[in-house]
């Protein structure tokens, strides 16, 4: 028979908790984050607004002082060059994104990098979920069967040595065999650089779900497929999280880098085609360098958006 406790009794005096409102377990008597000061969300986007701008002044204050033609460290030729061609200003980098990207016609830089980006975006999406679809099965297999974690496992660690200039041909030989679209080569190598951190974050988690709820499991005689439902799995998604936003990051570059590789008009393509306009345009290349991190910070955003949504009934600690 269970005795009813007054958690007041219990509890230290130094740490009995007020019956306001605002008040939360754990947080004694302190506002919640939305009313001590700025909300969390709008602080990061305004830590990050901070960034970017030190960085360029940065930028700007290095190409001032900083030597043109570069210098030597030790013997080490290490010190950037600050000269227009290598470090343009950051105004002139804008300024690039309104001019017409081919003489003679009016479409401007910022608005093909548009078409470039949502053409990468998409095939960094289908790569995500493909590799994090692969990474979350192999994981679940890994921790189901212990032998079979460690006869994969080195494998999958070793997948990530080889480099992927060098496995797109591979890929688009097998792709022109089966006659699959182009972007779907683009896709499955983006999911090959994705899909490992998916793995180790989601093995991981699989194994953080406390002992004594896996106990009580088994207690109930549940099998483990009913575990891995209701407890392991609910449990490893604060770990697989991580994860999805390493990946997420990871397939924007496998993409960008196929679409050098298989001559797909996307980002990739831009930098590649903006790049040989390095000596008389000098800033164009740094278009492409925007999109592609813009895109990083999009899909990054995204996942974390999916994170909010699945953590959004569990308990979290007041924004520091």
């Amino acid at each position: 028979m269970s005795v009813p406790v007054d958690v007041a009794e219990v509890a230290p005096s130094g740490d009995r908790r007020s019956d306001d409102v605002g008040a939360t377990p754990g947080s004694g008597s302190r506002a919640p984050a939305s009313r001590r000061g700025v909300p969390g969300g709008l602080r990061r986007a305004l830590l990050l607004v901070a960034a970017l701008v030190l960085g360029a002044v940065a930028w700007e204050v290095y190409k001032a002082l900083g030597p043109a033609g570069g210098g030597d460290v030790l013997g080490w030729r290490i010190v950037p060059k600050t000269n227009d061609r290598v470090m343009p200003h950051v105004w002139d980098m804008f300024a690039r994104l309104g001019d017409p990207e081919v003489r003679g016609q009016d479409t401007p830089v910022w608005r093909a990098m548009l078409s470039y980006a949502w053409y990468t975006f998409r095939m960094s999406l289908a790569g995500l979920a493909l590799g994090a679809s692969l990474g979350i099965g192999l994981a679940v297999l890994m921790a189901r069967f212990r032998v079979v974690e460690r006869g994969l496992l080195p494998f999958v660690v070793i997948s990530q040595t080889i480099p992927l200039i060098a496995l797109a041909p591979q890929v688009a030989a097998l792709g022109g065999n089966w006659d699959l679209p182009k972007w779907t080569w683009a896709a499955a190598l983006a999911a090959f650089l994705s899909f490992f951190p998916v793995t180790i974050a989601t093995l991981r988690g699989l194994g953080a779900a406390p002992t004594a709820a896996v106990e009580l499991m088994d207690s109930f005689a549940a099998s483990w497929w009913t575990t891995l439902r209701k407890l392991r799995f609910p449990a490893a998604i604060p770990h697989i999280a991580p994860g999805l936003k390493l990946a997420a990051t990871a397939s924007v570059i496998g993409v960008v880098v196929s679409e050098v590789s298989l001559g797909l008009r996307g980002v990739g393509f831009a930098a590649l085609n903006y790049g040989q306009k390095t000596t008389s345009q000098p800033a164009a290349v740094y278009a492409a360098v925007f999109a592609a991190a813009i895109l990083g910070l999009v899909m990054f955003g995204l996942v974390s958006g999916i994170e909010a949504y699945a953590m959004r009934d569990r308990p979290r600690e007041d924004d520091r």
